[in-house]
């Protein structure tokens, strides 16, 4: 059914750049809100950005300025760019999506992309 499938992570130098992208499919009859979310070993999930359907964004205050979300409505995908990575920035990346597919509106989860930003 709903699934969430992510790409563009791996590992970048300290001050590079990485696009993450995460397309939802199936049964989807509206998507509201999508976001990116990140987590470190021992910490819990933190937002990073997130995007409404009309285009409002909203990012973290540790990203903004360096960090760029966006979406296709058509495509049933969200994107992130990252520039000016840190390596503060390492985490695996979660992606996010309030759908609803045949019920209520759920959150729905991508699979995770890991991040490594080397110093």
């Amino acid at each position: 059914q709903v699934q969430l499938v992510e790409s563009g992570g791996g590992l970048v130098q300290a001050g590079g750049s990485l696009r993450l992208s995460c397309a939802a499919s199936g049964r989807i009859f509206s998507i509201n809100d999508m976001g990116w979310y990140r987590q470190v070993p021992e910490k819990q999930r933190e937002l990073v950005a997130t995007i409404s359907s009309g285009g409002t964004t909203n990012y973290a205050d540790s990203v903004k300025g360096r960090f760029t979300i966006s979406r296709d409505n058509a495509k049933n995908t969200v994107y992130l760019q990252m520039n000016s990575l840190k390596p503060e920035d390492t985490a695996v990346y979660y992606c996010n999506a309030h759908l609803r597919a045949g019920l209520g509106y759920l959150n729905y989860w991508g699979q995770g992309t890991q991040v490594t930003v080397s110093s």
